[in-house]
Parts: C-alpha cells; sequence; structure tokens
C-alpha cells in the first residue's frame, strides 16, 4: 500500500476514535464510528485476496447495520425525550437497540459471527486494530450509558459471550481465529462488569489491550498465522517463543501474571454484588480459554516438528527483538504487583 494513503488511513482512524471517545452528542459519536469504518476497509482489503474482500464486505455490513442501529437509537430518543445528549439516554426501547448496536459493533454474542471471519481474512497488523482500537469507541459509548442499560441483558449477553468464545476456539488451527474467540471471551468479562463498576471495564479493556498488542505483533515479526508454523518458531526465534509463552498464559488470566488483575477484580466486584452465581460461571468458563491459550503456547514453546511434513525449515534469526515488542511482554507480565493501588483508584 502506498505509505502516504496509508498515513492518511492511520489518521483518520485516531480522529474517528478520538471525536467518538470525546462527544456529547449523538450526530458526532455516530459520525466517528462511520470515520473509522471508512478508515479501516482499505486496511483490511490491503491484499487483493478474495478472503480479504470477503472479510472487507462482512465487516462493512456488519458496521453499516450497527451504525443505522445507533442513530435510530438516538433519533427515538430525542424523539420521546428531546435530549441528544448521550448521558440522557432513558427512553427503554432507545436503550434496548443501542445494546443491540454496541454488541454489534463489539461483536458480543449472539451478533459474533462476523468478528472471527473478518480477523482470519485480515492481515496481522490489521487484525491488532480491529481487536483493539475498533473495539474502543463502541466500549466508551457503553461506558457513557451504562447507568441507563439493563443490567440482566447484559450479563445474559456476557456469560453467553464468554462460553461462546471458549467453546467455540477449542477445535481452530487458524491462530487469528483463535485470538477473535479469545477476544469474544474477553469482551464477556468486560461487559458484565460495566452496569456496576464502569472502570474496572476500562481497566479490563486496557490490559487486553496489551497483551493482544504484544501477541499480534510477536505474531507479525515470525510471520505466523497457522498452529503448524508456530511449531517452528522455537528454533527460529528462541527467546521472542518463551516470552510468547508467558503472554499467552497472562491473555488466560493465570496468576501471578498481568491478565489475572483484572479477572480478579471482576470476580471481587461480582461477589459483593451478590451476583457469586454469574462469578463461578465465568471463573469455570474461562478454563476453555485456558485450553486453547496452552495448546497455542504448546505449540510455540514445547513441541518440536516432525521430520516427515512438507514445509520449509525456517533460518534461525539472529536479528534483535523488536523494542516495542519487549516493552509490550513485559507489560503484559509484570504488572500484578500494582494490584494493591487499584481499589484506590476505582
Amino acid at each position: 500500500m502506498n505509505p502516504q494513503a496509508k498515513l492518511i488511513f492511520t489518521i483518520s482512524l485516531l480522529l474517528g476514535t478520538t471525536i467518538t471517545i470525546s462527544s456529547n452528542h449523538w450526530i458526532t459519536a455516530w459520525a466517528g464510528l462511520e470515520i473509522n469504518t471508512l478508515a479501516i476497509l482499505p486496511l483490511i482489503s490491503k491484499y487483493h485476496h478474495p478472503r480479504a474482500i470477503e472479510a472487507a464486505t462482512k465487516y462493512f455490513l456488519t458496521q453499516a447495520a450497527a451504525s443505522a442501529l445507533v442513530l435510530f437509537s438516538s433519533m427515538t430518543n430525542a424523539w420521546h425525550t428531546g435530549q441528544w445528549d448521550i448521558t440522557q439516554l432513558t427512553h427503554p426501547t432507545s436503550c434496548l437497540i443501542l445494546t443491540t448496536a454496541i454488541a454489534m459493533k463489539l461483536g458480543l454474542v449472539p451478533f459474533h459471527f462476523w468478528f472471527p471471519e473478518v480477523l482470519q481474512g485480515s492481515p496481522l497488523t490489521t487484525g491488532l486494530l480491529l481487536s483493539t482500537i475498533m473495539k474502543l469507541p463502541p466500549i466508551t459509548l457503553l461506558y457513557m450509558t451504562s447507568p441507563a442499560l439493563n443490567p440482566t441483558l447484559l450479563t445474559s449477553m456476557a456469560i453467553l459471550s464468554t462460553a461462546l468464545g471458549g467453546w467455540m476456539g477449542l477445535n481452530q488451527t487458524q491462530i487469528r481465529k483463535i485470538l477473535a474467540f479469545s477476544s469474544i471471551s474477553h469482551l464477556g468479562w468486560m461487559t458484565i462488569i460495566i452496569s456496576y463498576n464502569p472502570k474496572l471495564t476500562l481497566l479490563s479493556f486496557c490490559m487486553y489491550a496489551l497483551m493482544t498488542a504484544a501477541v499480534f505483533l510477536t505474531l507479525n515479526s515470525i510471520n505466523a498465522s497457522k498452529l503448524s508454523t508456530l511449531m517452528t518458531m522455537w528454533t527460529k526465534a528462541p527467546s521472542l517463543s518463551a516470552m510468547l509463552l508467558l503472554t499467552l498464559l497472562s491473555l488466560a488470566g493465570l496468576p501471578p501474571l498481568t491478565g489475572f488483575l483484572p479477572k480478579w477484580l471482576i470476580i471481587q466486584e461480582l461477589t459483593k454484588q451478590s451476583m457469586t452465581p454469574a462469578a463461578l460461571a465465568l471463573s469455570l468458563l474461562s478454563l476453555l480459554g485456558l485450553f486453547f491459550y496452552l495448546r497455542l503456547a504448546y505449540c510455540a514453546t514445547i513441541t518440536l516438528p516432525p521430520h516427515t511434513t512438507n514445509h520449509m525449515k525456517q533460518w534461525h534469526a539472529n536479528k534483535p527483538t523488536n523494542t516495542i515488542i519487549a516493552i509490550l511482554t513485559t507489560v503484559s507480565i509484570t504488572l500484578l504487583p500494582i494490584s494493591p493501588l487499584i481499589p484506590t483508584t476505582i
């Protein structure tokens, strides 16, 4: 892709995200979402491959439908209350439509079908943008409207997302699809707590973005998109694969790594809100996710490829690890000791 075009699309992405997260009016928030959608489409279909074009088409249709629902929800609310302010969403029908729209934008169950397909058809760097930056504006809208939304509906969608994200990721061999189902599962954790402690949702999203960025950039640097290519990584970049093992375990939420911090705080808050069954269900369903993270980690670090396979052996590269990957990986592993500071800031 032309560097000037890539720069324009990247600036448009940042602009759209900034407009949405800083707006108080529904129309400006909607305009930011539209700018975001139009900016990411060329990055998805960067390689002129049928799967990339299909992914871009699916993404466009889903996001256009979700944006139309956002507009419809805000217009219905303005019709009944006279308010265009995002925080003044009070009409029950508008709240229900907005919940549907944001679930479509994020890829929450039962509107999750587009996300694994789009991520599978995108390059790894675009997949990183889809999993992190593109989720920020809808989560911001969810944060601002959370007092008006139905907690029972959000809890049901969250538990279903965690269940399906873990269940459907079990038999995948494509790494991008595994990471897509991992994203759906993590969104369940973020959604269940939004009505009770919205700041925990933002904390969880920040931690998830850090860990996912470390995983995606590591996979991009070794050019791995399938489990079979991941198996040859140990001989190619031993230190990087060891770090990937720890980052994947952190993403699974194992103590004493960073990923355990948001899950620990969310379970604690759910227990305080007398939602112990929901906390128990989420904890048990996260074991499904742990299985496929362990599978990825096993392929990356422990197994050696059999000599009968017909793929090319990778040369051992002595190039230094990217500084950004090193910083993100360190943060993804070592942030748990800051947990005593969290209750004072939330």
